[in-house]
């Protein structure tokens, strides 16, 4: 061998890392996500109140299987996945401050099981900051500990789509896709769909029925029990879907975007979506997050890694494109998939904004972009402790009316209708019905008769006219409405 040649093999020999070095590094780079995971469910428990209370759509889901109400109305949209994910605590305990360390424990966990599925696609230290920029996003941390299906689509979107991409050199990944899609599809089917079809584009696109099949499999898995009930409940699934379409004010071209915003500075539901928009530090990271994402997918196609980057932005467009384009309403939480899925291509922007070729960093850069985000965390955080104060205030005023209503006579089994019916039907432990509305599963008749035989009490907004059956029902104040009440019922029940 000539000396040269010996000199090459040696310095390649330096520059190929060791199997063991290589093992160090995926260990290094698991410990960096557990550390995120692990830091995302402690600042749940800190910043979100244990406490808090149950919000509307949570008691409906945590009281179809729950023990301290009857079950609530479903209406058409919902699935199920959100009452299997909280039965283990709720079909025993009435505690909302143990529900709420469940669900930061099970929701920390599901953050690093997807975070781990973009293991080997990314640097670990893209990953490890991307998983952090999703998580302190105010919204992601005021949903984490709820029982609502968003975030565990998003979580199910970002694992499944890291599957879909190892699945080339770990077929044992497929099992990952399966899961995700899965999940994606017990908490949200429509969602799982939109959030699937880049995947299952991209796999028949190559070819690769396996892949095709598992996300098939996975979706179906999840979605079966919310088709049979469309058939069992809701007269078939053309139906369940057209009903759903009408209790969200008809699907169809819509410009939510502006919606999408107004809905930034803490309002948990913007319908109807009016009023200004948030100021513009509240604003500024949405307008961001697609100019970086776009860098991103510049960097990878420079890095070689353009199929990873294309897929997570391909699934988050789809899953970003009805709540923008086709509703018109907004929540925040509707774009948490999204937000999931573009977090890892915007971390790979920012290190290479930050750092040179040679991985140096950039002084002035790093230090413009280590600033843009403090002031970035300042205001999530503010825009968290104030919509945490504000949800509490709220739910606090539901246990009070509560309160009032026992006080009244209206004890289970007992039935609210009206002004926040469901809500406070499940902190009173009555059941709750709608003459009308997108709730609507009783008639006015059915309530007058149901009045002779149970507690019944209509709930109003302060002064707010009452049905007509109940114009001569006695009136009282609680909090932040009126208690409307047949004669029949006293202080110590029906007579």
């Amino acid at each position: 061998m000539a000396h040269g040649d010996g000199a090459l093999l040696a310095d390649a020999r330096r520059r190929t890392p060791s199997p063991a070095l290589g093992a160090a590094a995926r260990a290094g780079g698991t410990r960096l996500i557990a550390v995120v995971a692990a830091a995302f469910t402690l600042a749940q428990l800190v910043l979100v109140r244990p406490g808090m209370g149950l919000g509307w759509d949570e008691t409906v889901y945590v009281s179809q299987v729950g023990v301290q109400a009857p079950a609530a109305f479903f209406s058409a949209p919902r699935a199920r996945g959100v009452s299997l994910l909280v039965a283990p605590i709720a079909s025993w305990s009435t505690s909302t401050e143990l529900l709420r360390v469940y669900l930061a424990v099970l929701s920390g966990v599901g953050l690093h099981l997807a975070l781990r599925a973009w293991r080997g696609l990314f640097p670990a230290r893209v990953i490890a900051v991307g998983g952090a920029l999703f998580a302190s996003l105010w919204i992601t941390l005021f949903y984490g500990p709820q029982a609502m299906p968003n975030y565990w689509v998003a979580v199910g979107a970002l694992g499944a789509a890291g599957c879909f991409l190892r699945v080339r050199e770990n077929p044992r990944a497929l099992w990952g896709v399966v899961a995700g899609a899965c999940l994606m599809a017990l908490m949200r089917p429509t969602d799982a769909v939109y959030v699937a079809l880049p995947l299952l584009v991209a796999a028949a696109a190559v070819r690769h029925g396996r892949l095709v099949a598992g996300l098939v499999a996975g979706l179906v898995a999840g979605g079966v029990q919310w088709v049979i009930e469309a058939y069992t409940s809701y007269g078939g699934l053309a139906e369940r879907l057209h009903e759903g379409s009408r209790i969200q004010g008809g699907l169809g071209l819509q410009f939510a975007v502006d919606d999408q915003l107004r809905s930034l500075g803490g309002r948990s539901l913007c319908r109807p979506c009016t009023g200004p928009l948030p100021d513009p530090p509240i604003m500024a990271w949405w307008f961001v997050l697609p100019l970086l994402a776009g860098v991103g997918l510049l960097v990878a196609v420079r890095a070689g890694r353009t199929r990873g980057t294309l897929i997570a932005l391909s699934c988050a467009t789809t899953a970003a494109l009805p709540y923008l384009f086709m509703i018109g309403y907004a929540a925040p939480r509707f774009l948490l998939p999204a937000y999931a899925l573009l977090a890892i291509p915007v971390a790979d922007a920012l290190f290479h904004l930050a750092t040179t070729g040679a991985g140096r960093w950039r002084p002035v850069a790093a230090t413009l972009i280590a600033l843009g985000l403090a002031g970035h965390l300042a205001v999530q955080y503010a825009v968290l402790d104030r919509t945490v104060r504000r949800t509490t205030d709220d739910h606090r005023d539901w246990a009070v009316t509560a309160a009032e209503l026992h006080r009244l006579g209206v004890r289970p089994p007992c039935v609210l209708t009206g002004h926040l019916s469901i809500p406070v039907g499940y902190y009173t432990g009555c059941s709750s019905a709608a003459a009308r509305g997108p709730n609507a599963n009783s008639t006015a008749a059915g309530i007058l008769r149901t009045s002779r035989r149970l507690p019944v009490a209509v709930l109003t907004p302060p002064g707010g006219a009452p049905p007509a059956y109940a114009r001569d029902w006695q009136t009282f104040p609680a909090a932040g409405m009126d208690i409307r009440v047949p004669p029949n019922v006293s202080r110590h029940g029906p007579t």
